[in-house]
């Protein structure tokens, strides 16, 4: 086989994305629970709490997602458990008030996502060639950015006709179930397709790859997750307190994000990692102190949305083809597990902070909060840039000083025995 030839049809890869789409959907309305919950007389605090929920969860389904793909298969899985999105968005419409009912459906959140967010890139492992895996992921991702920043954007949709915040959880759930039934047809047609397992993490390979240098990018994941869940998760009271439209934030993160990925993310991860880390995390950087200082019209509004989507988007990819290529040898799937379970623990975890310090402080000091996360992400790429350049000045010296006493600059060898 041609390693540019595909093991499966477009069709059916085709069908994959869709459905990838549909149940994304599901995790993008979660952006809309602040105005949710604030609709019913809670506030941030609450609506943190729900999405943090889903932390927990998560850890459980990226723990179990290995037994679940070889009693099950990937496809199907991600079928049974993205039934829980489904529950979760109906939950989330469906429940008076804002009270601990909230939080259960929070964990059926996680559970669902993490299991789909897990074994999806599975699939696409098993549907495609090595070469081409690259561009299949960029597509995976492509299309799980879409659903999520179409989540929120169907709650404006809503708005504008005159529904309830509401008809967004029913539309997400709707999407969800429809993704339910194509990933059952995918898995039913996956059957002849050899599909890898998930890789199980042990305590051994935790402390072989958190002992490397692919705990830097375990790291950055982490914090970028922070960034990004603490201000999506929040946009809508960003907006409100700037008399903005948060559509025009979820609109231009996600086409920035997506086009990023799809036009330039194969050229980026060609480039110097560590510069290529260094150079986005600081347009992410640039972006939050846009939101915190910048942010007076529609068109900054727009523009630091943009920035931290290119931002974010590109810095995301980069990251997870260092935790891959840092990780020691044999625990490359474990660091990507870690990886996995880093940004989740932003993502879903940092929202319940975020919330608390809204509440408490204002929505200034979050901006503040996340600017110093922000912060500390860029810092370890500049960090480690430093560091590399100081252990590559006395190897140069090295070989000079080898040259210049008749040493062999190839091999390294002297004239003594």
């Amino acid at each position: 086989m041609s390693p540019a030839t595909p093991k499966v049809s477009g069709k059916l890869f085709g069908l994959f994305c869709l459905a990838s789409y549909l149940l994304s959907l599901s995790y993008g309305s979660t952006f809309l629970l602040s105005l949710l919950i604030g609709s019913r007389g809670g506030n941030e605090h609450d609506a943190g709490s729900v999405i943090s929920a889903a932390m927990l969860s998560t850890f459980v389904a990226v723990l179990m997602s290995g037994h679940l793909s070889d009693w099950l298969g990937a496809a199907r899985s991600i079928a049974v458990f993205g039934l829980l999105l489904v529950v979760a968005s109906l939950g989330f419409a469906m429940t008076p008030g804002f009270g601990h009912l909230l939080l259960f459906f929070g964990l059926l959140l996680g559970l669902g996502w993490g299991v789909f967010y897990t074994l999806g890139p599975i699939i696409v492992a098993s549907l495609v060639t090595p070469a081409q895996r690259a561009k299949y992921f960029a597509l995976l991702s492509g299309s799980m950015m879409t659903g999520i920043g179409s989540g929120p954007l169907l709650g404006r949709a809503a708005s504008a006709v005159g529904l309830p915040v509401t008809s967004a959880f029913y539309l997400a759930a709707l999407a969800s179930l429809v993704g339910v039934l194509l990933f059952w047809q995918i898995g039913a047609r996956l059957k002849s397709t050899q599909v890898t397992s998930a890789a199980r993490i042990t305590w051994r390979a935790t402390t072989q790859v958190l002992g490397s240098r692919a705990l830097f990018p375990i790291i950055m994941v982490g914090l970028g997750g922070c960034v990004f869940g603490g201000l999506s998760s929040f946009q809508t009271s960003y907006a409100e307190a700037r008399a903005l439209d948060y559509s025009l934030f979820f609109l231009g993160f996600m086409s920035a994000a997506i086009s990023s990925r799809m036009l330039i993310a194969g050229y980026v991860v060609k480039r110097d990692p560590l510069r290529a880390s260094c150079l986005l995390s600081g347009l992410m950087l640039g972006s939050i102190v846009l939101f915190a200082f910048g942010v007076h019209s529609g068109f900054t509004y727009l523009l630091a949305a943009l920035m931290l989507g290119v931002g974010y988007g590109l810095t995301y990819s980069v990251i997870n083809g260092l935790a891959a290529n840092e990780a020691p040898t044999g625990t490359t799937s474990q660091a990507l597990l870690l990886f996995s379970l880093a940004y989740f623990i932003g993502v879903f975890g940092f929202p319940l902070l975020a919330g608390t310090i809204i509440v408490e402080k204002g929505m200034a000091t979050l901006l503040l909060t996340v600017l110093a996360v922000a912060l500390v992400n860029w810092l370890i790429t500049v960090g480690r840039l430093l560091w590399r350049r100081l252990k590559l000045k006395p190897a140069t010296a090295m070989q000079t000083v080898r040259r210049s006493s008749g040493t062999n600059p190839i091999t390294g060898q002297t004239n003594d025995r």
